[in-house]
């Protein structure tokens, strides 16, 4: 599902977690739908595909992203200060990186999105992957899992 010239797309091969979640997030497209329906999202299946998750919600007119529901045992800092609360008002450390940037991307391409952060000096390397899902009228939901390497 690779998309030559999109900002944030996925070059394969993804690790097994985060293929894994992608796949799933596939077997719930309807139809023609380039992307699923939010209310298709099973956070809980996610969670087991990969135990680094988090759900976004999308809200339009100004877009912004605000965390929902995060499960994160590698990163509990983001499930203890940031859910509940818009990505633009808290800092993004790793795991976070770019992550305003790629929602962003995510929602204007309607497309799966992947960061790769490569470490420097002491920190961990991690993949991010972003699944956009619609709901009333646009982009509603990105589904995100993290695989800490």
């Amino acid at each position: 599902m690779a998309h030559l010239g999109v900002p944030f797309a996925i070059e394969p091969p993804l690790s097994g977690r985060l293929e894994a979640v992608l796949e799933d997030w596939k077997s719930l497209l309807r139809g023609q739908a380039e992307i699923p329906f939010a209310d298709d999202l099973d956070f809980a299946r996610a969670e087991r595909l990969c135990p680094d998750a988090f759900l976004l919600g999308v809200f339009e007119r100004p877009r912004r992203f605000r965390f929902e529901l995060a499960s994160t045992p590698h990163a509990p800092e983001i499930a203890r200060e940031l859910l509940g609360r818009f990505i633009d008002e808290v800092e993004l450390r790793g795991p976070l990186h770019y992550l305003r940037a790629q929602a962003e991307a995510a929602v204007e391409s309607l497309a799966p999105s992947f960061y790769e952060h490569r470490p420097t000096g002491a920190e961990h390397g991690y993949g991010r992957l972003l699944l956009p899902a619609w709901g009333e009228g646009h982009v509603s939901a990105l589904l995100g899992a993290v695989e800490f390497r």
